[in-house]
């Protein structure tokens, strides 16, 4: 029975032990590079991601494990997904990385990988498995590869891994459904998971899609992409497959995973959280005070005041900006507790 979830999403037989910890925002996204072994026209990387050869951590682009493992630590993630780009082109930096989240946050710390079929061999695959990776995800050549070969690459991770921890991820194209469904009912005997994925539209993958679809009202996900997620859904149940097979919305993604994640995040002190996951701070930036006003500041605020180096600015408690308003130029800045974080409003108070 297809199942719609708290999350947003459709599922029948539930869902991966990775999906569970990425609705609830547990899952510290490990991007470990945007190189590729493929080019796929659909890909919805950015620009500052896509074929370029750096790390990110949930939001931080890291240069090392250290600023990875902080990543983790203030976000209070319970695992990781590994994505790219392709993982198994940087092999070894991502069997380090892997490595490094298990020596640090535990053997219980649940790690997910996403890996293009093309660069798969029975070697790479064993090297992940004794890093450290718990479940393994399969993207196969669906639209134009050879299935038999997919079948055969996909078949090796049953001497690693048990069939509940083996899966694909395909995203879903509007007409492709007895394709897609194809390629499922192929691996099945060897998978006990799928995730479909609502087709979204991106920097990168713009000028194709609008040529092909059309968008819905949100400008941003594909019509006719949840409807064939569904239709995949019900072709399983009919089908009586043994797997957990479930569709990921764009709004699973952005309302569930990263909103629960979001909310998760440690803040700084004085924050106050909003419902929707960001925060809002009473600040005073470095360029709107002199040395001499801030070290008083300091001085008659030592208990009601923090000092964001990062940002370049001083914090502020309510009752210490309901204090000093009209002495200094003191704002109110509404922004994501991300590693960046994302300036959503400012205003003079």
């Amino acid at each position: 029975m297809i199942k719609k979830t708290r999350f947003d999403s459709y599922c029948v037989n539930g869902f991966a032990e990775g999906c569970k910890y990425c609705v609830q925002g547990r899952k510290l996204v490990l991007f470990i590079s945007g190189k590729c072994s493929r080019n796929c026209w659909y890909c919805s990387l950015s620009n500052k991601r896509k074929n370029v050869d750096k790390i990110w951590a949930n939001e931080r682009e890291c240069k090392n494990i250290k600023e990875m493992i902080e990543e983790g630590v203030a976000s209070q993630s319970k695992g990781a997904g590994v994505t790219g780009g392709d993982p198994l082109l940087c092999l070894s930096r991502t069997i380090k990385f892997i490595h490094a989240l298990k020596n640090r946050f535990g053997k219980q710390f649940h790690i997910h990988i996403y890996v293009p079929t093309d660069l798969v061999t029975e070697e790479k695959l064993r090297k992940l498995k004794l890093a450290g990776v718990d479940e393994i995800r399969f993207h196969p050549r669906f639209l134009d590869g050879d299935i038999n070969k997919e079948v055969d690459k996909i078949k090796i991770a049953s001497k690693f891994w048990t069939r509940q921890n083996i899966g694909i991820e395909l995203p879903m194209f509007p007409g492709k459904i007895k394709e897609t469904f194809s390629v499922i009912k192929a691996v099945s005997s060897f998978i006990g998971f799928v995730n479909l994925n609502e087709l979204e539209i991106s920097d990168t993958n713009f000028d194709y899609i609008i040529k092909k679809y059309k968008t819905n009202e949100d400008t941003y996900t594909i019509r006719g992409s949840k409807e064939a997620g569904l239709a995949i859904l019900k072709e399983c149940e009919k089908a009586e497959l043994k797997l957990r097979v479930h569709f990921c919305t764009a709004k699973t993604k952005n309302l569930s995973q990263y909103k629960n994640r979001l909310k998760l995040r440690k803040i700084l002190p004085f924050g106050f959280k909003t419902k929707e996951g960001s925060v809002k701070y009473f600040v005073v930036y470095n360029k709107d005070i002199s040395n001499k006003s801030k070290k008083t500041l300091l001085r008659d605020f030592k208990n009601q005041t923090y000092v964001d180096n990062k940002n370049k600015r001083l914090i502020l408690s309510e009752k210490a900006a309901n204090q000093i308003i009209g002495k200094a130029k003191i704002k109110r800045v509404e922004e994501m507790p991300t590693w960046d974080a994302f300036q959503i409003s400012s205003e003079e108070v």
